[in-house]
């Protein structure tokens, strides 16, 4: 088995390769050149304070890339696309058209399934725009703008959400990876660095142990999600023998390989995506005068900042979207078709609609056990900052699931690369 630092050095000699590598890298330093290009009027020492204090805006912060810690003309990064996919992706269990153009329509049908979700967008980036900026003014944090001013701002914010999400589909087509996933990714790593220094600065001696408790569980984690990620479901496969020409042809034994957690770490995002837009509206109904709104907004407020209420919700959406993203990209139906146009046979399962079932049915047990498993660890940095009262716990937690999901599915497409040049 090939050493990683023997792959990597694979990976550098083909030129494909060599050349899609430098590629996701030369779109990544674009990225953080314009995650520092920050909007007219703000207040640099206001913004520090207010991120370093919101849980909120730290995570908002994340899915941003890192532009929102600047106020930069791409604060909003990535959230509009993602959120704009959840809702595309949510209208296939309702539309069978939509279903069909996604599922049967080839190429083609997908190119249009992605440019509603890009029309989708932009009205969504428009909403969260103008919401962020009215909140950070209120908070002292933009100055006060009037309306040509505000709407200069939100167009140049859309128009860089915009920008991102193409730049991500540049990296996914001409890259290595999935574009939008490395963009959070680079905005994380990007923010390494300024953390261990205030790790360093704020650092209590009264607080080992509760570090050292957190390192564990993180050390923890990540260990299970390599495990779980990498953990497989075989499932026996033969083939029928069969005469060409004289020869005789099939009669070997396979295995069907259903992975514990098809999803990856897309649910953890798609989450996170969800519990974000809601928060952002209701920043914004706690400023309102109307006593009805301002009622509704506190209401909703007090139960994102119920630990236990959040954690649940969260845990539930992590499980949901696990299930939801299992059912949308594998279907098993299409599997059942393919083995049996290639004269391939599951032992003791007729071919057709039964060997759909029984996949289908091993994919829901399996990813029962996946789905738990990353809901706990989703909500285990909630839980530890609801005790510790540390919000960076939480923020910090996130940050790593989200990294490790991404460098585990990088490596398995360069693998795969790799994999193909070889053979």
């Amino acid at each position: 088995m090939q050493t990683f630092f023997q792959k990597f050095k694979l990976a550098l000699s083909d030129a494909t390769l060599r050349r899609r590598i430098l590629f996701v890298l030369g779109a990544l330093v674009i990225f953080r050149i314009l995650a520092v290009v920050p909007i007219p009027g703000i207040d640099p020492v206001r913004l520090s304070e207010f991120l370093s204090n919101n849980q909120f805006f730290g995570l908002l912060n994340i899915f941003s890339g890192g532009g929102l810690s600047n106020l930069s003309i791409v604060m909003l990064g990535v959230t509009p696309y993602i959120t704009a996919s959840i809702i595309m992706q949510l209208l296939t269990v309702m539309s069978a058209k939509l279903k069909a153009l996604y599922h049967e329509e080839g190429e083609a049908g997908r190119k249009r399934f992605m440019q509603y979700s890009r029309l989708i967008m932009v009205p969504l980036a428009v909403i969260q725009g103008v919401g962020l900026i009215l909140i950070l003014s209120r908070q002292g944090v933009v100055e006060s703008l009037g309306g040509f001013d505000l709407l200069t701002n939100v167009i140049v914010i859309t128009a860089g959400s915009v920008l991102l999400m193409w730049l991500g589909e540049l990296i996914s087509e001409f890259g290595i990876g999935n574009g939008v996933s490395l963009i959070i990714f680079a905005g994380i790593v990007a923010a390494l660095p300024a953390t261990v220094q205030q790790l360093i600065f704020t650092f209590d001696v009264a607080q080992i142990p509760v570090y050292l408790g957190f390192l564990t569980a993180a050390i923890i984690i990540v260990a299970g999600i390599i495990w779980i990620t990498e953990a497989e479901r075989p499932i026996p496969v033969s083939y029928a023998k069969r005469v060409r020409g004289g020869r005789m042809y099939g009669g070997i034994q396979t295995y069907l390989p259903l992975r514990l957690n098809q999803a990856g770490g897309i649910p953890i995002i798609f989450a996170l995506s969800i519990l974000l837009f809601p928060q952002m509206i209701v920043n914004f109904l706690v400023g309102v005068d109307n006593t009805a709104v301002l009622a509704v907004g506190r209401m909703l407020q007090a139960f994102f900042n119920n630990t236990v209420l959040y954690a649940a919700f969260y845990f539930f959406l992590v499980f949901f979207f696990t299930y939801f993203y299992t059912a949308v990209t594998f279907d098993p139906h299409s599997i059942a078709t393919n083995l049996q146009k290639n004269g391939a046979f599951i032992p003791g399962v007729r071919p057709g609609n039964t060997t759909a079932d029984y996949i289908a049915a091993i994919l829901t047990r399996i990813t029962l056990v996946g789905a738990l498993f990353l809901g706990t660890v989703a909500v285990l940095p909630v839980v530890m900052q609801g005790i510790t009262g540390i919000t960076a716990f939480a923020i910090g937690g996130t940050s790593v699931l989200i990294v490790v999901a991404v460098l585990l599915d990088l490596v398995k497409k360069i693998d795969a690369q790799i994999a193909m040049r070889e053979y």
